[in-house]
């Protein structure tokens, strides 16, 4: 869902920070600072390994390889279908929420009520997104360039709920509707996204390869923990990683299973960002 926040593996490499500042060498020091590195990358390694494990890699090579992904004309179909009628149900169901939120941002805030981006969509072709305005006009990143951290001061205090609850992305149910995303599939990126401060599709040369199914308001990756800061560079692979696993593996009871996590986990626990 909402695309910023701190990495995992910041986070992690933070719990495992001693809580006293005292050592009795600089030797000491740089020892329990290199063991801290060595537990937080190894995390990180076994997280790749389990979102390659999703695309049943049989060997290393097979894991460098293109994603093996067919179009099925009745898939798609179905898929069309239960997206088009899911969104149209949920902004008749959550019109009141909406309208509420609207009004929310609006008045505690100069500005429209919606923020719209750029994003790639299938097969690379630019849309607009739709998200409820969260951070101050004068401060909005209209590129997406620039990765929002935990206390970002751009954000105005209505826009740290919503983006803890996720209720800035609700909005994208129009998108849905319009058919320039899915209910479920890979976030949509803005062009020149970068991971690791180096363009994603340097950083990978299948990035592309998950422009194959429409962008989705949700997806593998995020239900799995990462749909945060994408600037870090393992947390990039691994989200990677997770959306070619759910290229390869899609169907509408994957789909399902999605958005029922997805609805625990960012509106019942607030896990957004």
């Amino acid at each position: 869902m909402a695309d910023e926040t701190l990495s995992d593996d910041r986070q992690e490499l933070q719990e495992h920070s001693p809580v006293s500042l005292t050592v009795s060498s600089s030797a000491k020091l740089r020892q329990n600072t290199a063991s801290r590195v060595r537990k937080a990358r190894s995390g990180a390694a076994k997280r790749i390994r389990t979102a390659r494990r999703l695309r049943k890699a049989a060997s290393f090579r097979s894991v460098d390889s293109r994603p093996q992904y067919q179009e099925r004309p009745l898939q798609v179909a179905v898929k069309r279908v239960f997206d088009g009628l899911a969104s149209l149900a949920g902004l008749i169901l959550l019109a009141p929420l909406l309208i509420g939120v609207a009004a929310a941002v609006k008045l505690t805030s100069k500005g429209p009520v919606f923020f719209r981006q750029t994003r790639l969509g299938l097969n690379g072709q630019p849309f607009s997104i739709l998200k409820f305005r969260t951070m101050y006009v004068d401060r909005c990143d209209a590129s997406g360039l620039k990765h929002t951290v935990a206390g970002d001061p751009r954000i105005t205090a209505v826009g740290r709920f919503l983006r803890r609850s996720s209720f800035d992305e609700l909005p994208q149910l129009i998108n849905v509707l319009r058919g320039q995303m899915s209910l479920v599939g890979p976030r949509p990126y803005v062009p020149g996204m970068q991971a690791g401060g180096i363009a994603y599709e340097c950083l990978d040369y299948r990035y592309y390869d998950r422009l194959r199914v429409l962008p989705g308001i949700t997806g593998l990756a995020q239900v799995n923990g990462y749909r945060g800061d994408a600037s870090d560079e393992e947390a990039a692979r691994i989200r990677l990683e997770y959306d070619l696993a759910y290229i390869e593996n899609t169907g509408l009871w994957l789909d399902i299973k999605i958005i029922a996590r997805t609805i625990i986990r960012e509106f019942f626990k607030g896990s957004g960002a």
